[in-house]
């Protein structure tokens, strides 16, 4: 069958002139048209469907048999201004991200810098941490002046299963992360190394959420960095003696993060609570990614 790609993309265009904008999260829990990764295609019928991804976000109406209308989410993340996509080219500075255990070593299934905005930063007195994302999983970024301390950009899917679900998650909020993230820099002449070692909570929610709180279960508390659909949030982490007695190589007791389970609430714009995530357990960033 002949195809007239160039009628059809002229017809996608009108249609996303003539559509709705809405935001893409907020339609997670209706319907999903699959996951849009990024990548070179040539002009096919599954060409034209790039097109329509690139296109501001639209509702695409279709009719069912049986006479019911369905609206259709079409996944489109923020563009980076330039001063976003230096961050994301520091956090990353082979390109993309990297092995947990191998900063050296690119995982290129992963992807590229290319395929990765900013999506939400929370900064403080002690600098900055960032969630930066694609269409199938994030990394941290901790910025560091000192490059050769900087955190390696460790790569965890969407939903923690390839190849990653960005918007399929029901409730109001959904928590991607709850690990820790560390400022490493050297001081004086001989440079030995120190960190700063912060508690990171990130993760996504629905359009009506105004308000993201974190509770540390240690006294504090915190209202996060909202976003794009994203939030984000940090404090200083609290060194603790080793349950285990464990001790280092000059006979010192050994100490751990102090990293209990937090909640992490959503609110509306009228302060109503519009969900909670209740003892999320501390771990790893890497999930589904091995």
């Amino acid at each position: 069958m002949t195809i007239d790609e160039q009628q059809i993309s002229a017809e996608l265009r009108l249609m996303a002139e003539e559509a709705r904008p809405v935001d893409a999260l907020a339609y997670a829990g209706q319907a999903r048209i699959g996951s849009l990764r990024r990548r070179r295609m040539s002009w096919s019928v599954a060409g034209l469907a790039a097109v329509a991804s690139v296109i501001a976000a639209m509702t695409v109406v279709t009719s069912g048999g049986s006479g019911q209308v369905t609206a259709a989410e079409v996944e489109r993340l923020p563009d980076n201004t330039p001063e976003q996509l230096q961050v994301v080219r520091e956090c990353m500075p082979r390109g993309g991200p990297v092995h947990n255990m191998d900063g050296n070593r690119r995982l290129p299934e992963h992807g590229t810098v290319k395929d990765f905005r900013l999506l939400v930063e929370y900064r403080d007195n002690g600098g900055s941490t960032a969630l930066v994302g694609s269409l199938s999983g994030f990394v941290l970024c901790t910025p560091t002046t000192q490059k050769d301390f900087a955190e390696r950009a460790v790569f965890t899917y969407w939903g923690f299963k390839a190849p990653g679900n960005m918007t399929g998650f029901s409730g109001a909020l959904h928590v991607d992360a709850y690990t820790s993230h560390m400022h490493s820099y050297a001081v004086g002449p001989e440079r030995v190394q120190k960190d700063d070692t912060y508690r990171v909570v990130v993760g996504r929610i629905k359009a009506d959420v105004r308000r993201v709180e974190i509770d540390w279960a240690d006294g504090r508390r915190t209202d996060a960095r909202v976003a794009n659909g994203f939030f984000i949030a940090r404090v200083p982490g609290r060194p603790i003696p080793d349950p285990a007695g464990g001790e280092d190589a000059l006979g010192e007791p050994l100490t751990i993060l102090d990293s209990p389970p937090v909640t992490v609430t959503a609110y509306g714009s009228q302060a109503q609570m519009l969900g909670q995530e209740k003892d999320v357990a501390f771990g790893p960033l890497g999930r589904g990614s091995d």
